[in-house]
């Protein structure tokens, strides 16, 4: 076994790659150091939402967004709402990179989303039943396609290289920016543009993932609905939200003085294929994703300081994490999920959490997981802010259809 910490790059000659800018836009607003401190108090971003037909949900929804402002209004409309936070988000990640010095076909992007443009796709639906074919928007098809905030991004800020809409439902964000990694690693960019985005809060989407009994009630409140890892746990709280976080290869980076906020060492995927939502109740398949992370980066498990875990809330579903993180020899790490706080942003889920995983190194900080009553799992669960100077963190995903990834960033 190698010792604690030891990175023995068995992918020698491959590039190193760095994290240089940050950019959100969630139900905290669209401010990365707001959003941490959010999250470091254990604030909840979860209200009561209603939607047509539908009974009152907890959910979690971008405030007081101004596409016009954020993208421009005339690229504004011709995107879904999950194409503005995208792009947005991107912008923000962008400026926060600062200038590359790099020319746009050496800059490609992978953003990953699982609904794509669900208000364009709910939209043309009414106006189909509501006043024929003919009143169906041209837009449609385009803005309404699971590619249609990777398009979004790429189209706003000029970027020419490599590009990947990953749809691997709740691990879409985790794989993009595991993909975007493995581009520049390969030399085949010299940056990226990687995470995701989801605007899902539409009436038919809504229904479905009731009728599959996945949404969290309101027995205790929006703020208290969901509970990640908690014995009260009935569901997940749904969000809308975009995270994209620009990666550069480490030399680059380092010789035009960027900020680092951490190097990217390790990314795992594995696939359960199994049932179509629930997870492999053993968590063998996680298991091997996690793993799989940790052979890239060549790590121990005793070398990962924290873990964020993807725990949505769903009382099948965390259970099988708890078990996957043991089976993978991280059953004494501390952990936590923050999905108690911000929402599940499915496709964008792994790309907010990675942000939510960068405290361990900007703050110094673990963050805590909200709700947590009454613990049914057996692991380190981290209940309220603790320092830290973690040198390695590990974030997770998991998805509908079995697909698992995890991510391991390093401290710089």
């Amino acid at each position: 076994m190698l010792p604690r910490g030891a990175v023995i790059r068995h992918t020698a000659g491959m590039r190193r790659v760095a994290i240089t800018g940050l950019g959100i836009v969630s139900g905290f607003g669209d401010e990365v150091d707001a959003f941490w401190d959010a999250i470091l108090a254990g604030r909840s971003a979860v209200r009561e939402v209603q939607l047509p037909g539908l009974p009152v949900i907890p959910a979690v929804t971008v405030p007081d967004f101004d596409a016009d402002a954020a993208v421009g209004r005339r690229e504004a409309k011709r995107m879904d709402r999950v194409g503005q936070l995208a792009a947005a988000a991107a912008a923000r990640a962008l400026a926060d990179a600062g200038e590359l010095g790099l020319d746009g076909a050496r800059i490609g992007a992978a953003i990953g989303c699982a609904h794509g443009g669900a208000a364009t796709l709910f939209e043309a639906q009414q106006a189909l039943l509501e006043r024929g074919a003919d009143r169906v928007s041209p837009f449609t098809i385009p803005l309404a396609l699971t590619n249609s905030p990777l398009a979004a991004v790429t189209r706003l800020h000029g970027l020419h290289g490599p590009t990947a809409a990953p749809a691997t439902a709740c691990a879409a964000g985790s794989d993009a920016i595991g993909w975007a990694c493995e581009r520049i690693r390969l030399g085949r960019a010299d940056a990226m543009l990687a995470g995701g985005a989801e605007a899902a809060i539409v009436p038919s989407i809504m229904a479905g993932y009731l009728k599959l009994g996945a949404v969290a009630s309101l027995a205790r409140g929006a703020a208290a609905a969901s509970r990640p890892f908690d014995g009260a746990r009935d569901g997940f709280v749904m969000a809308e939200g975009s995270a994209v976080l620009v990666l550069e290869e480490l030399a680059h980076a380092q010789a035009r003085g960027a900020r680092i906020y951490a190097e990217i060492v390790g990314y795992g995927q594995a696939c359960d294929a199994g049932h179509l939502t629930s997870p492999d109740p053993t968590g063998e398949g996680p298991a091997r994703a996690i793993t799989a992370a940790l052979a890239d980066a060549e790590l121990a498990p005793t070398a990962i300081g924290y873990v964020n875990a993807h725990a949505t809330s769903t009382p099948v579903g965390d259970a099988a994490e708890a078990l996957a993180l043991q089976l993978a020899g991280l059953g004494a790490v501390p952990v936590s999920s923050t999905k108690g706080q911000h929402g599940h942003t499915l496709g964008a889920a792994g790309a907010i959490e990675a942000i939510v995983t960068l405290a361990c190194f900007s703050r110094s900080t673990l963050p805590p997981g909200a709700n947590l009553d009454e613990p049914d799992v057996e692991l380190d669960l981290v209940r309220t802010a603790r320092p830290t100077e973690a040198e390695y963190v590990m974030s997770t995903g998991f998805g509908f259809g079995g697909h698992d990834a995890a991510l391991i960033l390093r401290r710089v």
